[in-house]
């Protein structure tokens, strides 16, 4: 009976140790992990057994070889601290707990890992510092920290890590002055953020060495002083440089991608001055910048003319007095000759209910304005505005400047008339927010007007205007971001595209039928019967399904009252179509036409009539089937003939060219839709006739694409 007791005690034993044993190393280090954590509300580690022979089925962890190379649990409510045990994962590659509740400090031992190439602890609670071991992590591309309670400085190890491609410290507690050698060393970042911490001292001069960069540069809501270093100009155009909040002074720096920032990016810097702001620098500000100080002798000879007497001090103590008396005397006249004006002429104050130049600014305190001695009301009152909120067009708009000028900010493409930023709001809405200028004619009355009445414009094939910033330095339109591009990218793709897919034949024509109710909503029920006048692929931007969106509606107007001079192919945009009652167009109907790509889009005789006419548009919509129908470029090279696309297709028929040459070879697949596409042909055919009387309305063409079968949608 004993000896049956010792051998039930051995075999429980032996498998103990055989349940105990099975996990391997990895496994181990893991399980440590695992209790480092105190809270897990969703389970996200309830299948992690110690039973299992390896973690590599366990939720969040990736294997290779039988080796762990990623743990990514993020956004899973835990809580606990980071075990060091992490440190032992030798081929560890990727770490991503993102949007966690985890605190404490950093384990020393992860960042001794050398083949860690991604670091991602956004949004927990970690607390302390970078560790200097972070120099160790040679492989390390991504390096994600922020939105912590991190503190101390950067160590300047972190400047070993040559590899590294993101670095986001923004939203901690980091202090301290910024190590030389961010340009020399990373010269690999493509993303940089900094934002929200207490950093001081002078912005590194090497940053302007960063050429791989992309997105925004944020260093705003720092304590970062002195001037603004006239290397960052040499950064890529395309990245937005945000330095908004800051301790920097001295004029800003006038090169390269500095020159294009409009104030936004400035803004919180009192110290700041000259374009693009308002306030000029001093002269006393300039001859202070870096190295415009000249050296100065100190045995320089009197400059009173006295020969050097040494009883000549200056003025004396009787002069002095007399000069301030008669200045005062002189301010006392003044002020009494003003306030006769005031009471006579002006009379602002018991008038200002008829004139209606009180305004209020900044979320409600009122600021009186007294007009006096106005020649033009309009430009009067805008030298005056120095700056409106954010004005919303539509009531479903749910954010304010200050959470736009927050935002993340990316160059979607430059223009004569302006940059376009797509905005990423911090509740993850997208805008994208067209820039027109920071000075210029200041015609604000003007402005407002016309924008309003853009606003008031609602379609679903017509991209509108939900919102609009007016300051004497800066003019911004928002709208909607668009997430599938235009057009002109759907058609021809665009360079450097890695794959390009052809649209189909059923996806052109609700294109095509969208954009066509969108015009015929302009020419027919909009309140003044528009003209659009600049009509092109490339501002037809495309939605959700494919849904096309006419934009860029009223932009040559408002550019043009903003004081900018667009380069678009003409200046009739936002103007109405003369009623049958007579009334007179719009003063946008001005044609100043340039020669540019757009202009094989162009009614031939817009060139020739100022008075804005619906036939123009009928003849872009023209061209703009016949480029989907082809698949061609709007110019054309035949031999040694280069040729617009409307004179090629006049060319094909007359040289009998068969339809297999004219159509889009994409559109090969879809042969059995040949008749639609010949119809469709034929209707462009008519809208780019040379005589505009021949031109059919938008309505007509509308109704002919409607009564295509349904089944090629």
């Amino acid at each position: 009976m004993q000896s049956f007791l010792h051998l039930s005690i051995f075999l429980i034993l032996c498998s103990c140790c055989v349940l105990v044993c099975s996990l391997n190393d990895e496994g181990i280090a893991l399980w440590s992990f695992k209790n480092g954590i105190g809270n897990d509300p969703l389970g996200s580690l309830n299948n992690w057994n110690y039973s299992d022979e390896t973690p590599c089925s366990w939720n969040g962890i990736t294997c290779k070889d039988l080796k762990v190379v990623s743990v990514s649990i993020p956004k899973k409510k835990l809580s606990g601290f980071l075990s060091p045990s992490l440190g032992s994962l030798t081929e560890l590659r990727h770490v991503n707990l993102r949007s966690n509740l985890l605190s404490g400090s950093l384990a020393v031992e992860l960042f001794e890992v050398q083949g860690l190439q991604s670091l991602v602890l956004y949004g927990n609670l970690f607390s302390g510092v970078i560790p200097t071991e972070v120099g160790k992590l040679n492989y390390l591309q991504t390096l994600d920290l922020s939105h912590n309670l991190l503190d101390g400085s950067v160590p300047i190890t972190l400047l070993e890590c040559k590899r590294l491609k993101v670095l986001d410290l923004s939203v901690n507690n980091f202090t301290g002055v910024l190590p030389e050698g961010f340009g020399g060393n990373l010269s690999a970042l493509e993303k940089f953020d900094l934002a929200y911490n207490k950093f001081d001292g002078p912005i590194p001069s090497d940053l302007g060495n960063l050429l791989n960069l992309q997105g925004t540069v944020d260093l705003s809501h720092n304590i970062f002083s002195g001037s603004i270093p006239p290397s960052l100009g040499n950064l890529p155009e395309k990245v937005y440089i945000d330095l908004t909040h800051n301790n920097l002074s001295g004029p800003i720096p006038q090169n390269g991608a500095l020159i294009n920032r409009g104030p936004t990016a400035f803004i919180g810097n009192p110290g700041l001055c000259g374009p693009p702001l308002k306030n000029a620098c001093s002269a006393q500000t300039e001859a202070s910048s870096p190295g415009s100080e000249p050296f100065l002798p100190s045995n320089l000879p009197p400059v009173d003319g006295t020969g050097g007497d040494g009883n000549a001090r200056g003025l004396s103590r009787g002069a002095v007095i007399a000069i301030i008396v008669g200045d005062v005397v002189g301010i006392c006249v003044i002020g009494l000759l003003f306030s006769y004006c005031y009471s006579r002429i002006c009379a602002c104050g018991r008038k200002k209910d008829e004139s209606g130049f009180g305004f209020q600014k900044g979320g409600g305190k009122g600021r009186k304005e007294c007009l006096c001695f106005r020649n033009n009301e309009s430009e009067t009152l805008s030298e005056n505005v120095e700056q409106y909120d954010l004005v919303a067009l539509d009531n479903q708009v749910a954010f304010d400047l200050d959470e736009l000028l927050k935002a993340s900010a990316f160059v979607l493409g430059k223009s004569g008339i302006g940059i376009v930023y797509k905005v990423v709001l911090e509740d993850g809405l997208n805008l994208a927010v067209r820039r027109l200028g920071e000075g210029g004619s200041q015609r604000f009355k003007e402005f407002q007007t016309e924008v309003e009445a853009i606003g008031k414009l609602r379609h679903q094939n017509i991209l509108t205007i939900r919102a609009y910033y007016w300051s004497m330095d800066e003019k911004l339109l928002i709208y909607d971001f668009i997430p599938n591009g235009n057009l002109a990218t759907a058609i021809h793709g665009k360079p450097g595209m890695v794959s390009f897919t052809p649209l189909s034949w059923s996806i052109r024509l609700k294109i095509m039928k969208g954009t066509a109710k969108g015009l015929v909503y302009l020419h027919e029920y909009s309140p003044k019967k528009y003209v659009h006048g600049d009509l092109k692929p490339s501002n037809i931007l495309l939605g959700h399904d494919m849904e096309p969106k006419i934009s860029d509606f009223g932009l040559g107007r408002l550019a043009n009252i903003s004081g900018v001079s667009p380069t678009l192919q003409s200046n009739r945009q936002m103007a109405p179509q003369q009623s049958k009652q007579g009334s007179a167009p719009s003063e946008s109907g001005t044609v100043t036409s340039t020669t540019t790509s757009g202009s094989c889009y162009q009614a031939p005789e817009a060139l020739k009539v100022v008075k804005p006419s619906q036939k123009w548009d009928i003849y872009s919509y023209g061209v703009i089937l016949l480029e989907m129908i082809t698949g061609r470029t709007p110019i054309i090279q035949v031999g040694s003939t280069e040729m617009d696309l409307v004179n090629w297709i006049h060319w094909c028929i007359e040289e009998k060219k068969p339809l297999s040459d004219v159509l889009d070879q994409y559109l090969a697949q879809d042969a059995d839709k040949e008749e639609e596409m010949i119809a469709v042909l034929k209707m462009a055919i008519a809208c780019v006739h040379s005589s505009p009387e021949r031109r059919p309305s938008m309505r007509h063409i509308s109704d002919a694409l409607e009564r295509l079968p349904a089944s090629s949608e």
